[in-house]
């Protein structure tokens, strides 16, 4: 077994999206090909309110997937396929733009004004991105959680781990995607397929992501770090990027730590992405804005 390597750390960005919502973003539009077949991932954890309730109105998306995980506050959402409804604590909205479709996304806060979630965009294959839409939602009692015998825990949305399948089924790029708590001070070795990318991103307590195969090259630590200080310390709001291996391990600090991992298959194709639109190429991207101007963007019947 070998342990993936800390390819990279990176701490999340303040950004403003939508129509004014403050958020973190841990990656996205940028040159995305160490993360592929994921696209962007955004931390919007928030308790002003007035930071987030303008939310994300109407909007389109064609190409992709959007993975929305809320764990305080809610999520009222609407689509072009006529979906309604709120995305909860707890609950995962897996939205599968295809060829297309529009819709909106709105935050409320909980009783105390918090609002805390995530959204992950992950790529669809060229032979998929004209598939047609497709919404899966999923609430918080459906996502499985596996206790192990030392306390860490794991919610599982999507992809299976540790003998359990996660609630979420057809997607292409076979994601795993997880919600991990390693209790404090504990040594944790977590299982990933070599041939995936996979990143984990830490939103409570704080850690070492370990390298026992080689050296770090920022910052320079002893390849023996089980004997001294593991190194690529990893606090909230940090990204973790793994180079290849077939598990990444984790020191957690005192206060233990909780973080997302995900992975999945890359796809290796040209990328021809604007906004909210991924293609392969600019002529199909040139195409789905024109069909946005000319009222023909959405298929299978859709209305807005």
């Amino acid at each position: 077994m070998s342990i993936r390597p800390v390819k990279r750390l990176i701490k999340s960005k303040p950004t403003l999206e939508g129509a004014g919502v403050h958020l973190r973003r841990a990656f996205g539009f940028g040159n995305t090909s160490d993360f592929d077949p994921f696209l962007l991932l955004d931390d919007f954890r928030n308790d002003v309110p007035a930071d987030y309730l303008a939310g994300f109105p109407w909007h389109p998306h064609r190409g992709i997937e959007t993975i929305t995980y809320v764990l305080a506050g809610t999520v009222d959402h609407g689509d072009s396929m006529g979906n309604r409804g709120s995305i909860a604590s707890g609950d995962v909205q897996w939205m599968t733009a295809g060829s297309g479709i529009i819709h909106q996304e709105m935050p409320r806060g909980d009783q105390a004004g918090r609002m805390h979630g995530f959204q992950l965009w992950a790529n669809l294959p060229a032979a998929l991105k004209m598939t047609p839409p497709r919404y899966q939602g999923i609430e918080a009692a459906d996502i499985p959680v596996v206790t192990d015998d030392d306390g860490t825990q794991v919610r599982l949305v999507c992809g299976t781990f540790w003998g359990k399948t996660g609630p979420v089924d057809g997607v292409a790029t076979d994601p795993i995607y997880i919600d991990v708590s390693v209790p404090p001070g504990l040594r944790k070795t977590l299982p990933i397929e070599t041939t995936r990318h996979a990143f984990a991103y830490v939103f409570a307590g704080s850690g070492k992501f370990c390298n026992a195969s080689g050296p770090l090259e920022v910052p320079t630590e002893p390849v023996s770090w089980a004997d001294t200080n593991p190194p690529a310390a990893a606090e909230n709001r940090s990204l973790v990027l793994f180079d290849r291996g077939d598990e990444v391990m984790v020191q957690a600090g005192d206060d233990g730590i909780r973080f997302l991992l995900v992975s999945g298959k890359p796809l290796q194709e040209p990328v021809a992405w604007y906004g909210p639109i991924v293609m392969n190429t600019q002529e199909q991207l040139q195409q789905a804005f024109g069909e946005l101007e000319k009222g023909t963007f959405l298929k299978s019947g859709q209305k807005k």
